[in-house]
């Protein structure tokens, strides 16, 4: 009987060895085969200095100041205005509530879907006390080394500079696009963007407009970041998470510390109890969504185990989950994240407070709703806390997880083939952004959004974003010119035309619909 269940064993252990090697084999490549372009002569330095002037304008927004640095935002403008003549020339600049600018490149076909680019001209303040932590000084805007160093070097100025350095170059080659190109620059994106791309939407809106596609700040050229993966992975955000925080609220009898009452029934105690609740009792992970499909796109590009592991999910999905699981940056991407963020109780040491506060963050993933979060916010905590003694609400601001941006599309094709082109090392795939955008705004008048910016980074550049020494490398920024320039003007059939210096560009007509 034993050599029968053996052989039995073996027979299924040789089966199921088969199957995942014939399933490793069958997930072959997904990436376009593209011919890399001819670098596009540009000015690094001069284009790295026109940068630099705008790093040192103070464009920091407020959430509940409109005009905060109002006069840094005005100058802002003039430095546009200046450095990128062709532009002011050419396009229709319209002043949209206050600070935001719409610049309107009009197409010559009427038929043709609009496209957009946005970026934003606010940036987020230095933390206080960290400025000497610069190796430059946060708002000097030096070049030196080779990068651009200071606070919105890369979020988000670059984007916006380097999408002005292609315009300018396509107007100057004599370039003119047959559909209507937007360039959307909000002036709050970093306190929600209601004053600056929703007004910039609603205008749109308001005229009948319906964009082919939006392109937005975003994910990154990830260099070294992703495990298992040799070559660059540049991932195109495709969706991004909701945003939702909750109050909680625990009421007791305030009372003299030297007569505390019975244990756990305390505004603290109760508090401390439902924080530890939410913090033990995640919501639901799992690799589905855009997070499997990314994962589904790069298998093939892994070496090793990562490679079977991430080619059989349904076999080893539970051992790759509890390791993404591991990472705060791919938790993010599987479940709708719970931070504990703010808690405030008690003003005298031998004082029982009457009531305790704190707030929770969440960060809602595609296919999770707000709905959903209170739901769990309020069977986590009723667990192990009187719900008599605790209010729960939801905080003004909170919105879904956006649409996600179908990658079967003409549109998601084009943008990845002119990363291929550009960044011709670098896998594609689809992402998430766990972040916050602008892009989110411009959903009513849009299928297509996507989050990118094409700028390599690895794990020590992306310490930088919203931190200390905030830099761009000036190789990267014209990378990035050169990025805008083909998505902007690219040829709708042939080879690519070659270009040199600000005065160039692609001739021809962008592709249709």
């Amino acid at each position: 009987m034993w050599k029968k269940t053996l052989g039995a064993l073996l027979i299924f252990v040789l089966a199921l060895v088969v199957a995942v090697a014939v399933n490793t084999w069958r997930k072959g490549s997904r990436q376009l085969q593209v011919a890399p372009l001819a670098p596009l002569a540009i000015d690094e330095a001069a284009a790295a200095e026109r940068l630099a002037q705008a790093v040192r304008l103070k464009t920091i927004s407020s959430a509940t100041d409109a005009n905060l640095n109002q006069d840094q935002f005005l100058a802002l403008h003039a430095l546009l205005e200046k450095e990128f003549p062709k532009v002011h020339a050419t396009l229709r600049r319209e002043v949209v509530n206050g600070l935001s600018l719409l610049y309107t490149w009009e197409g010559q076909d009427p038929k043709a879907k609009a496209i957009l680019l946005a970026a934003h001209q606010d940036v987020v303040p230095v933390a206080p006390g960290t400025e000497g932590d610069w190796q430059e000084p946060p708002f000097a805007g030096f070049v030196k080394d080779g990068y651009i160093w200071g606070r919105g070097s890369w979020d988000d100025k670059g984007n916006l500079f380097s999408q002005m350095e292609a315009v300018e170059m396509l107007i100057a080659s004599g370039y003119k696009p047959p559909r209507t190109i937007y360039l959307a620059y909000g002036a709050d994106e970093e306190v929600s963007g209601l004053r600056g791309a929703a007004q910039i939407a609603a205008l749109l809106k308001s005229r009948g407009a319906q964009l082919d596609f939006v392109l937005d700040e975003g994910l990154l050229v990830l260099d070294g970041v992703m495990p298992g993966l040799k070559k660059p992975a540049a991932l195109i955000g495709v969706a991004e998470k909701g945003y939702m925080s909750v109050a909680l609220a625990t009421t007791a009898t305030p009372g003299h510390s030297s007569m505390p009452p019975k244990h756990g029934t305390s505004a603290i105690a109760m508090m401390a109890a439902a924080l530890n609740a939410l913090e033990n009792d995640q919501m639901p992970a799992a690799i589905r969504g855009v997070a499997g499909e990314m994962f589904d796109v790069l298998a093939p590009e892994m070496g090793g185990f990562s490679r079977v592991a991430l080619s059989n999910l349904w076999l080893f999905g539970p051992l790759v989950q509890k390791q993404l699981e591991a990472a705060g940056s791919t938790n993010a991407m599987l479940r709708t994240t719970t931070a504990l963020t703010i808690a405030r109780a008690g003003n005298k040491e031998n004082v029982l407070p009457g009531r305790a506060d704190a707030t929770v963050n969440f960060r809602i993933l595609p296919g999770d709703t707000r709905d959903g979060v209170m739901a769990h916010v309020r069977s986590a905590v009723g667990k192990v806390v009187d719900m008599a003694h605790v209010k729960v609400e939801a905080l003004p601001g909170a919105k879904e997880a956006s649409k996600v941006a179908p990658t079967g599309s003409v549109q998601y094709r084009r943008l990845n083939q002119t990363i291929r082109e550009v960044f011709p090392d670098a896998l594609v795939a689809p992402g998430l952004m766990v972040a916050a955008t602008d892009s989110v705004h411009y959903e009513p008048i849009s299928d297509h959004i996507f989050k990118f910016s094409p700028v390599r980074a690895n794990s020590e550049d992306l310490k930088r974003f919203h931190g200390t020494n905030e830099r761009l490398s000036v190789k990267g920024y014209a990378d990035a010119i050169r990025f805008y320039h083909w998505l902007t003007g690219q040829a709708r059939s042939g080879p690519r035309a070659s270009a040199t210096g600000r005065s160039a560009g692609p001739q021809g007509s962008l592709p249709g619909s």
